[in-house]
């Protein structure tokens, strides 16, 4: 794993690059936000742990110009530990905060949070293409095929069945469900989750000898093929 640390001061930036390569990283430093950011820019990282006060470009700024471009977590440091300063830096872009002093091990801990969650990100993203049995979705051209035959989806039918794809197996909730597909707090009074399962399923299932979407009573629903 490939790290790169924008930290201005020689001592901290010193101890940063050792621990971290006494871990197993290989670690790269800036030490002004210029440099930084032109490091960020032209070489892939896996991660980018950047101090906030940094001379040319302190390291907000720098953070919004990588946004542009660059997806790579940022676990950011610095001195200003006031709830509205992590605040502007989350909302800046900063995948997560660390306010100086801390101790290593917190900072070991939090970068291997967030490289595992990188790394699902990264799994689930390159995902497009999925097959259970005789059916076939291709996500990026919004392409739905059973048994050959295309089924007209409608966009949020396809988006229930793209969820219901990538977590092929696991039982979801009706609440998982309606944040997910339409990003709302569930309300137990309403039947829109009900309601689309049954229109998918009537597309995906009722035509074909064999069902995929699975209710799992008390639980919720779940797509795979299970055997006769």
């Amino acid at each position: 794993m490939k790290l790169l640390v924008v930290e201005d001061e020689a001592k901290a930036a010193a101890y940063l690059r050792k621990g971290l390569t006494e871990e197993g990283y290989q670690v790269e430093v800036a030490h002004n936000g210029v440099d930084g950011l032109h490091m960020a820019s032209v070489h892939d990282y896996d991660l980018i742990v950047l101090d906030w006060m940094l001379p040319g470009i302190d390291g907000l700024a720098l953070l919004a110009a990588l946004r542009q471009t660059r997806a790579v977590p940022v676990l950011m440091l610095t001195a200003r530990g006031q709830i509205d300063d992590r605040v502007r830096g989350l909302q800046g872009g900063a995948d997560d905060y660390l306010v100086k002093p801390f101790a290593f091990s917190e900072l070991v801990a939090r970068i291997q949070v967030l490289l595992r969650r990188a790394s699902g990100a990264r799994t689930v993203a390159e995902t497009t293409q999925f097959k259970v049995a005789d059916l076939e979705v291709d996500t990026v051209r919004r392409k739905a095929m059973r048994a050959g035959q295309r089924l007209d989806l409608s966009p949020k039918e396809f988006s229930l069945l793209a969820l219901l794809l990538r977590r092929q197996g696991h039982v979801l909730s009706r609440t998982e469900i309606a944040e997910q597909v339409w990003d709302m707090n569930f309300d137990s009074e309403t039947n829109v989750v009900e309601v689309a399962i049954r229109r998918l399923r009537a597309k995906l299932d009722q035509p074909f000898e064999r069902p995929l979407l699975h209710t799992v009573r008390g639980m919720g629903y779940v797509l795979e093929d299970r055997a006769p």
